[in-house]
Formats: C-alpha cells, structure tokens, sequence
C-alpha cells in the first residue's frame, strides 16, 4: 500500500551483541552532533556498498545512513545477520567511509525488521544495546526507522522514548531521529501516536524523519509535490503534539526513481524537494538509497541496486548535496509562519455553506501571536473565522455561508495571517452554484455494491475478487488481498460534476483498509478494525471532474474487505 517501504534483508541467526547494563559511559568520538543535512541511506547488506566510496571520494557526500540494524530479542545483529561490531563486511565499510571524512547515522529497524526497543521488553537492554552501537562505530546519531504493524506498537513507542530520554541524560549531544511513514496528507493517527510518546516521556524527537514514497494513490502521482505536501502536513501534525517543533526538526526521505507502487521520483522532483527544504530550513534531506543511485545495467530490473529510470550513477546523490541544511535540529533566528487552507476549494449551492481548516506552523524562529481575517466575498456571502486568532501552530475554522441570491460563478477568497513579524496569505476558491442545477450532478458509481457478482466494471492490480462472505449487505462484498510488497488496489474512474464537492462513503472491515480518491482530486480515510465500520471522504472535483475511486489494504498484512460505496 502507500506506506513507504525501505528493502532490508530477512534474518536467521541471533548473536548477543551487549549486556543488560542500564547505560555505560560516554563514548569518546569526536563525530558532529549537528543534525546532518544531507544523509541518504546506504543498505549494508546487498552488496552495492562500493557506490558509498565514490560518493564521498568523487561526489562530496559528508554523512550517510547505514542501514538497517535489527533486534533479534534483547540483540541486535546487521541485516545480513551478522552481529554489529563484529560484521566483517560492513563494519570496514563503515570505518573506511568514516576516514574518507563521511559521518555516518546508524538506523535500526527497516521493512524487514524492527528496532531493539519492539523486540526487547527490558528496558536496560534496550539501552545497553543502543549504547553498543555508540560505542562500537562512535556514532553521535541514531535513526529508528519504524514501519507496517511496528508503527501502532504503542508499548514499543513508549520504551524507546524511554531509552532516547535516559541516554540523552548521559550523552547530551546524542541526536535521534524517527523515520516514519507517511501519506501524502502526513503522518497516520499511529506515527502521530509516536510523537506523543515522546512528549508524554518528556524529550523532543531532533528529527521527525518522512518516508515519502509509496502513496499507492496512482502511478501518475507527482511525487515530488506529494512530498512538500506531506512535510506541510506531518509538520502541522508535529506542532499540534508539542508547538516546539518547526521545519528544523524535520526530515524528508523519498524513494529515488521507481517506486514500488510504480509511481517515479525524477530529478525534476528531487530539484523541488531540495527548493522546498532550502526555503523553510528543513532540517535533513536523504533518499533510499545510495545503492540505488544508478540506472540499471542491460536487463537487470532491481529495486534495491538501481532506480529503473535513465540517470547518470549518483545523480541524485549530486542534487542534494549542494543542501547545507538549517544548522542545527532547534531552528532559531526571526521568527515567520505558515499558513494554509485545506480544502483549497467547495462548491456550494445557493442557500447553503462550505467550511474550510485554516492551518498555521512555525517555520523558524517561535511560536507567535497569529490574527486572521478573509475577504474577497461577493455580495450575498458571509465569511467567518473561528477563532480570528490563533498561536502559529494553530487553526482556525472558515465558514462561508451563501445567500439564495448570489450570482453563480467561482469567487477567490483571500485569508491572511499577520502576526509582529510580517504576513501570509492563502487564497480559497468559493464557487457557487444555482439550487436548480449544478449542485450535484455527473456520473455515480456502478456496482457500487459488487452485488453483479463480478469485479466490472472495477479494476484490479493485484490481489482481488468478489466474494460471498463476508458482506455488509446483499450477497457479495469485494475482497483485497496485499501481496508482501503490494496492496492489491481495486479502482473505478467515475466523472462528476467540475468543482464540486462530494462525499465517499464505504463500509470496510480489516487490517489498515484504505479508501479514498486520487487523478482529479486526491482524499483518503481507513480503518484497522475486525468489524464492518464506515469510512466518510470528503473531496473537491477539479475542472475535469474525473476522479479514481480506490480502496486497498497494507502491504504484508490480512485481507480486507469493502462493500456498499456511496457517491453524494
């Protein structure tokens, strides 16, 4: 499904790598404790590694992240099942990047595999453990790359804010990192659940860590914009559990070249993520993966050594190293803010109204004192902002009530937030509509209820069928069956009315059940329940009014099932 997932190799052996000590001494390294502006990922254990050397040798790479460790119990041991300080291959490989003048993050976890701390329920160990890796490569950076079924492991969550919090307490330059993955709308309820963790264990994650790649919402997603929509996003999130956190405490990871939805990250997108990053001070950027920085080689056709799209080798590496980043995981110097309007558009019948989410965020610098206001309402149309203040890092809710004689037609709103340091401005596009026509018209859903039997006139690319139980009404239902690195999407392409807004309803049941729309307009919603449960989308049309109604379930997790989709 659209949940980012990084390759790491499946283990088979565990090897003790530290004692059931609390926390041992202070390790001697003179590694940077700045957050590293630039650190794509390097997988340790698929044979490509030599690519890191020319890198650094020839291309001025200055920080990677090694990957992936992986707890085995209360152990831990390298993805190719060796244990770390004593893997033959990549602790060298380690140690001669590092006298190349590369500093290197060492990130635990994976697609494959899970931190110490979701495999291990003592705390000591987990912090014995995590302190080996300091010691054994002098590290004064760790990321913890938490994915599929490990992210709602809330108990997990909470003993590795526990172990970040007590051995910062003894190394006060340590840095952690969360790599989490996102929709192209943010984090899910589970990866915010994370960030809560870390404020109810009282310490702030130095580097919320987006993976933004596989959003499973259509091949043609523009990957580079989703992700600057899902930083915007994860950051609103991340201000909303503590209002400290701003851009400098954000990282962005996409997945360079083909994904495996079968959406592309081009160079093109790279340029827009490292503009993005350069304007609001965004603390790290990295991509997965160094290995796969090169085009693939006569027929070869790997995921995990090369990105499957014409490239010279390391042309990715070469656009974001020119990024020098935010200096420093805290932010600091004047204050700004940002400001937006979600949904940007409705459509709104004469006689009725539209509400819209104003969002703020801390950019740089500290929270401040925000006032609102709207105009650019034709005659007949009442905005309201509530509240009409809020600290960046708030929201505010806009009403736009239409009255019956408005003149139809499409009218842009502007709201602006200006606080001491300066102003910012986002525009709302109010279009209204006669109650005689236009307020709901276009095409339906058909076989909205798969009650045919049979899948038309829905499209299928991977794993789904019809099936007569379990159903939420009548005689069929539709089932979705995730492969290990797919979802098994089932689409339908409607046309509705151009600038409209409409609601998707669909009652689902199973482990993370998605549904939502992409093309025309992009929305989601799921699920992760046992039981038939409604799920509700709202979305605004674009001038095409042509959208793909989807749902789909989670990569390596059950079945899920959907029935009885509504379109109103």
């Amino acid at each position: 499904m659209h949940l980012a997932k990084f390759a790491a190799s499946a283990c088979a052996l565990a090897l003790t790598t530290a004692g059931a000590v609390a926390v041992l001494a202070p390790t001697s390294s003179s590694a940077a404790t700045s957050v590293y502006s630039v650190a794509p990922y390097v997988d340790m254990s698929n044979g490509q590694e030599a690519l890191l050397d020319t890198a650094i040798t020839g291309h001025h790479l200055k920080a990677y992240t090694a990957a992936f460790v992986i707890g085995e119990g209360c152990n831990q041991i390298w993805g190719d099942t060796l244990p770390i300080g004593n893997d033959s291959f990549t602790d060298p490989e380690i140690a001669r990047a590092k006298s190349e003048g590369a500093s290197v993050i060492i990130s635990s976890g994976g697609a494959a595999g899970e931190p110490l701390a979701w495999t291990c329920g003592t705390q000591s160990s987990i912090e014995a453990g995590y302190q080996a890796i300091i010691n054994d490569y002098g590290v004064n950076q760790l990321d913890f790359d938490v994915e599929g079924a490990a992210v709602a492991d809330t108990a997990a969550a909470a003993r590795q804010m526990q172990a970040m919090k007590d051995l910062k307490a003894s190394h006060p330059g340590l840095q952690f990192s969360m790599t989490l993955p996102v929709l192209a709308s943010g984090l899910t309820n589970d990866g915010v659940n994370i960030l809560k963790a870390a404020k109810t264990a009282g310490i702030r994650i130095d580097v919320v860590n987006i993976m933004t790649m596989d959003y499973y919402s259509g091949t043609g997603t523009e990957m580079g914009q989703g992700s600057v929509a899902a930083a915007r996003a994860t950051l609103a999130q991340m201000q909303s559990v503590d209002s400290g956190y701003t851009y400098a405490n954000l990282g962005i990871t996409p997945m360079i070249g083909k994904n495996d939805d079968g959406s592309t990250f081009t160079l093109a997108d790279a340029q827009t993520v490292e503009s993005f990053a350069a304007q609001n001070g965004v603390g790290r950027l990295a991509f997965w993966s160094v290995n796969r920085d090169q085009p693939c080689g006569g027929t070869a056709n790997s995921l995990s050594t090369c990105s499957e799209i014409s490239q010279s080798p390391l042309a990715f590496t070469d656009a974001f190293v020119p990024y020098t980043g935010s200096g420093g995981g805290g932010g600091g110097g004047t204050s700004d803010f940002s400001l937006s309007v979600a949904p940007g558009s409705a459509s709104v019948a004469q006689g009725g109204s539209a509400t819209a989410t104003v969002s703020t965020g801390v950019t740089s610098g500290s929270a401040e004192s925000v006032s609102l206001s709207a105009s650019g309402a034709p005659s007949g149309v009442t905005l309201s902002l509530s509240p009409t203040s809020v600290t960046s890092g708030g929201s505010s809710t806009l009403k736009a009530t239409v009255g019956s004689s408005v003149a139809a037609g499409t009218y842009p709103i502007t709201v602006t937030g200006t606080a001491a340091t300066g102003s910012h401005s986002a525009t709302y596009s109010l279009t209204v509509t006669t109650t005689g026509g236009g307020g709901g018209g276009g095409g339906s859903l058909t076989n909205a209820g798969f009650e045919s039997g049979s899948l038309s006139p829905w499209t299928s690319t991977g794993g789904s069928s019809v099936v007569s139980s379990p159903v939420h009404s009548g005689s069929h239902a539709l089932q979705v069956t995730p492969g290990s690195s797919s979802t098994g999407e089932t689409d339908q392409t409607v046309t509705l009315s151009p600038n409209h807004t409409y609601t998707l309803t669909a009652w689902v049941q199973g482990p993370y059940a998605y549904v939502g729309v992409s093309g025309g307009a992009t929305a989601s919603t799921w699920s992760n329940n046992s039981s038939w449960n409604q799920l509700t989308v709202s979305f605004t049309t674009g001038s095409s009014g042509t959208v793909t109604v989807y749902v789909h379930g989670w990569y390596g997790q059950g079945s899920v099932y959907a029935d009885d989709f509504t379109l109103s």
